[in-house]
């Protein structure tokens, strides 16, 4: 192929040729993208249904949510459908909106991660004032940035990646449409520009994860002089899922981004691409859920409602055909 003017659609990096496993693959994804539309799905609702939860702390965890289930919705549903197919083609738009799309939901995530242990800082060391620096003009401000941020971000990589002559084939070392394996395919030293654009990224990201840091290291220093045992357990219990979500999100990746290329193969390449796209929309909610006691609280109400309201409806609907009204003399 001369130039990418000619290229239509790309093939993607299948998991596996036997249909067999195909299939296996096909109800393994399926089954990790229905846990994460429940989960996030129910975070989302339970957070808008229960006024107790309109708090800063709620309102980011909603957003993180939706942009959960917006990241696990770019990758997942395609594999899906190539592996119930028996293909691996996406087109040429469709690989630019799967790139725009999972940038756009990442970054936006990473930034908002990051907001949220400044709201946990805010929360724990200076709680006098938590209600003057974050009310909820701030909160909806400080959300907007970060979904603006990721906007931006992801357009600029995508109209400078998919501006790249590619001369190299179509094919992706890849399950999804990821920019370091589109420049591969480049036959111009322009790609020396979003690489440049790639570094600049993560370190603005690597000065994130720093600012992460100092504010777990103030915060953990705050807890340690909190006197009560309680107290000390109820704090504990609204940082370390926020902690283990930007571990688990960092950590996969960065080493899937800066793994050396001595350690390449297909099979763990895959996997880890799994564990940074896949694994922590899936996750986040189960984590989130597990240590909150607020939260589950709240889903316990929202079920309790819901079966009050089915069991309402239920009798008045079957009322007049099980206990009929009795006849009236006149009848």
């Amino acid at each position: 192929m001369s130039n990418s003017s000619s290229i239509t659609q790309f093939l993607l990096l299948a998991f596996t040729d036997t249909r067999e496993l195909q299939l296996l693959h096909f109800w393994l994804f399926l089954g990790i993208y229905l846990a994460a539309l429940l989960g996030n799905g129910l975070i989302i609702t339970t957070i808008a249904w229960d006024q107790h939860l309109h708090t800063p702390m709620y309102f980011f965890l909603l957003n993180l949510a939706l942009l959960d289930l917006g990241c696990i919705s770019t990758t997942v549903p395609s594999s899906i459908a190539n592996s119930l197919w028996d293909t691996r083609a996406i087109s040429y738009a469709g690989c630019a909106a799967q790139v725009f799309f999972f940038l756009f939901c990442a970054t936006a995530e990473y930034s908002l991660l990051t907001i949220m242990s400044y709201d946990r800082y805010i929360a724990i060391c200076k709680p006098l004032h938590y209600g003057t620096l974050l009310g909820s003009r701030a909160c909806v401000h400080m959300a907007a940035a970060a979904w603006a941020t990721g906007f931006l971000n992801a357009l600029l990589h995508t109209v400078n990646t998919f501006s790249l002559p590619l001369c190299k084939g179509n094919a992706l070392d890849q399950f999804f449409c990821e920019i370091p394996q589109i420049l591969k395919l480049s036959c111009s030293h322009s790609y020396l520009r979003e690489l440049g654009l790639l570094v600049f990224s993560l370190l603005i990201g690597f000065g994130c994860f720093v600012f992460i840091m100092l504010s777990y290291v103030h915060i953990f220093r705050a807890l340690l002089r909190i006197p009560s045992e309680q107290g000390r357990h109820k704090a504990f219990s609204t940082c370390l899922p926020h902690l283990a979500v930007v571990s688990l999100f960092v950590g996969t990746g960065t080493f899937a981004s800066l793994k050396p290329p001595s350690i390449y193969c297909p099979s763990p390449h895959l996997v880890m691409a799994v564990l940074y796209s896949v694994v922590p929309p899936a996750v986040n909610p189960l984590i989130y859920s597990m240590r909150n006691q607020d939260l589950k609280n709240a889903v316990g109400k929202l079920f309790r409602s819901l079966s009050d309201l089915f069991k309402h409806e239920s009798s008045f609907s079957f009322y007049p055909f099980l206990h009929p009204p009795p006849l009236g003399r006149g009848n």
